[in-house]
């Protein structure tokens, strides 16, 4: 009830209605509130003045609204007639609920009469402070709005149903705990409100002032208060006027403006309108719900926020972390190259050095030489090594020739990092919008299943932007396994047969186009058929087979041998059928079993490889495989006679049965794959054929011994 609470305040003090009032425009007020915001209007826009010149319609005159100002474009907190040269300006406050609000242009008289009581200033306007819709008060001044008794009542309700301390009634701001009521006044008052407005003197100290706890009680105990007419205020209101969509008493219709409009009982009146109201509600009830599932369908999305959000930011680091490992790898693959070439720079350098001081030191030996050899004064001896000398010193001087004092490396490193297009693409680096499809929707609605068929259908979300070319609906094996793609493609429901009967498979879907793929749908369990429901398939019979009984009886125009096959095909679980002997003439010999797809169709069944069989006539039985006749059993059959199929692909077995007895041991052993039931005839044979039957309770029980 807390949510409502809003509603039961006025929108001028904020406070709880106190006697409230309804303006004709359907909104209430305090009456002590609407006589705060009365607005003296000149003497030209009276009530009086208007009926004198005969442009009166009403008891209560609305004000043009194009002649009012209510509040400035600037929203500047003032407001004025702007149709009246004489009208004060008064200012414009707000009310607790936010609602802007005019004061009086001068305050009111004191008085301790009640605001319904007291003398209205002559040519009153009230304006309503929710829609803002003015009207000119006529001689009854507030007294000629009714009062909302049921507001009254619904506050009492409410304020009991939350239990709390009672406040005072008069307090300005926040109000103090109330420590009396007087029953009289039905007013709680605090100690300071009390002395100052219920004074122990005059008429008031007659009053009786009880605890509020017990004013309460009384209150809640008190009869309620009848609603009287505001044109006569001693009588009760008796009839509805439909017309103008209100209660009146008699005298109104006897006397009053109402006497020719349409009237109903009232307590009719009030049934219809609470049926109505009802009705209304409903229809604002489906829209709450849907505004609740809304709401919660818009946490869930904040929830999904913030989970995407912290995943999106961990892949971001990711992401961010991987480039800045890579350029760590390329910054040790550079400086790698970098110590290379340094150590190349000072191997050729050290070598050059090595080699010069070596020939220099030669070269220095060989100067110290000459000269000593020409300190020697013999000249004989001179000459015979002179030549030689200076032979070697020419060639010396020759290998310090041209290069030789010239370094064989530069000092500087003839490297330089490009890292400008890396940089251009780190400041481009930067968010691009997704384009990968949203996640599609199972629509549960319209998924189920058939058989051994699964049908389900999915949509885009409503909000998806990005478009998807194609779909891939996946299903797992039944038994929890691996999931497989069954279809890809552009449609939006696809139906997947072949499934195993009995058996549980999870599905689900994704969307992709050109960008990529998203993410799977949730998944969707599906439950196939216990048991299979069934008819004979038209499109793989041969073409002398003849069809009725919407496909489950059939016959044939031939006096050869014509096979017809079932529409459904079984790979795994027990499943049971039965064919009854609609017309049996001349002793044929018809054959009942399971069959491939491709299986012979102008031969009895059983005459191949692909068809396992048992066909029997009026006396006898046997079993047929590729032409292989085995188990000659006594007992054949008439018209009405029964013969059950009972295929068990866990144990891999196939038995037969003539008027719920088994026909022989076990016919066939060992067979796997897909089988379709199957049925050959000629024209003297008609068989119809019983589906979704449950296994014969004395199979079930001997195979539950094995």
């Amino acid at each position: 009830m807390e949510e409502m609470e809003e509603e039961l305040k006025c929108p001028v003090c904020g406070s709880f209605y106190r006697e409230p009032i309804i303006l004709p425009c359907s909104h209430n007020l305090c009456q002590a509130c609407a006589r705060n915001i009365l607005v003296q209007t000149p003497e030209s826009e009276s009530p009086q003045s208007r009926r004198a010149s005969g442009s009166g319609v009403s008891d209560y005159d609305y004000l043009d609204l194009d002649k009012m100002s209510l509040y400035s474009e600037a929203d500047s907190g003032y407001g004025s007639y702007g149709g009246f040269a004489s009208a004060p300006t008064t200012p414009c406050q707000k009310s607790p609920n936010g609602v802007r609000v005019f004061p009086p242009a001068m305050p009111p008289p004191a008085t301790h009469l009640s605001p319904a009581l007291a003398p209205v200033p002559r040519n009153s306007c009230i304006t309503c402070p929710q829609c803002h819709r003015s009207l000119i008060l006529d001689d009854r001044g507030l007294r000629g709005f009714p009062k909302n008794r049921v507001l009254e009542g619904v506050i009492d309700r409410y304020q009991q149903s939350k239990a709390a301390a009672l406040k005072c009634q008069l307090c300005e701001k926040a109000p103090k705990e109330a420590t009396v009521m007087c029953e009289q006044c039905d007013v709680f008052y605090c100690d300071p409100c009390r002395l100052r407005c219920h004074p122990p003197r005059g008429p008031l100290a007659k009053h009786r002032l009880v605890p509020p706890a017990q004013g309460r009680v009384s209150r809640r105990l008190s009869p309620r208060k009848v609603s009287t007419c505001t044109d006569h205020e001693l009588e009760n209101h008796s009839m509805y006027c439909v017309q103008c969509k209100m209660p009146v008493c008699y005298q109104c219709l006897e006397e009053g403006k109402h006497s020719s409009h349409e009237v109903k009982a009232l307590g009719a009146m009030w049934k219809l309108h609470k049926s109505q109201l009802s009705q209304a509600l409903n229809g604002l009830s489906d829209r709450a719900k849907e505004a609740k599932e809304f709401l919660v369908q818009l946490r869930n999305m904040v929830q999904q926020i913030q989970e995407n959000s912290v995943e999106f930011e961990a892949c971001l680091v990711a992401q961010c972390d991987a480039l800045i490992d890579a350029l760590n790898r390329r910054k040790a693959q550079l400086l790698a190259r970098v110590n290379k070439e340094h150590e190349h720079k000072l191997k050729v350098v050290r070598d050059q050095i090595s080699h010069c001081t070596v020939k220099l030191r030669q070269t220095t030996g060989l100067m110290e030489y000459c000269l000593e050899v020409i300190k020697e004064n013999d000249p004989s001896g001179f000459l015979q090594i002179s030549d030689a000398l200076i032979r070697r010193v020419h060639l010396t001087e020759d290998q310090w020739g041209k290069g030789t004092l010239t370094p064989r490396m530069t000092t500087d490193f003839d490297l330089s990092l490009d890292n400008s297009p890396l940089l251009q693409s780190i400041h481009q680096l930067d968010f691009v919008q997704v384009k990968v499809p949203a996640i599609p929707i199972l629509q549960l609605e319209e998924c189920c299943t058939h058989n051994n068929s699964a049908t389900l259908s999915w949509k885009q979300p409503p909000l998806s932007t990005v478009p998807a070319e194609g779909y891939i609906l996946e299903l797992d094996d039944g038994n929890g396994g691996q999931f497989r793609e069954v279809y890809v493609g552009k449609e939006t429901m696809c139906t997947v047969d072949g499934l195993h009967f009995n058996s549980t498979y999870n599905a689900r879907v994704k969307a992709f186009n050109k960008t990529g793929v998203s993410q799977y749908s949730k998944t969707l369990v599906l439950q196939t058929s216990e048991v299979a429901w069934f008819a004979f398939d038209p499109g793989s019979a041969h073409s002398d087979i003849i069809f009725s009984n919407d496909n489950l009886t059939v016959t044939c125009s031939s006096y050869d041998d014509r096979v017809v096959l079932g529409k459904t095909g079984f790979s795994k679980g027990v499943h049971y059928w039965e064919l009854t002997i609609d017309r049996y003439d001349n002793h044929p010999d018809p054959a009942f079993g399971v069959a491939r797809m491709d299986v012979m169709k102008d031969m009895m069944l059983g005459k191949d490889d692909k068809a396992w069989a048992m066909y029997v006539d009026n006396n006898r039985s046997w079993f047929m495989h590729n032409n292989s006749h085995t188990n000659r059993t006594e007992g054949g059959i008439a018209k009405g006679a029964t013969i059950g199929v009972l295929l068990d692909l866990n144990r891999k077995t196939l038995t037969f049965f003539i008027n719920d007895e088994q026909q022989g041991p076990i016919a066939f052993e060992n067979v796997e794959g897909l089988f379709f039931p199957a049925v050959s005839l000629n024209r003297n044979v008609q068989v119809t054929l019983h589906t979704g039957l449950p296994v014969p309770d004395f199979y079930s029980s001997r195979a539950s011994i094995a």
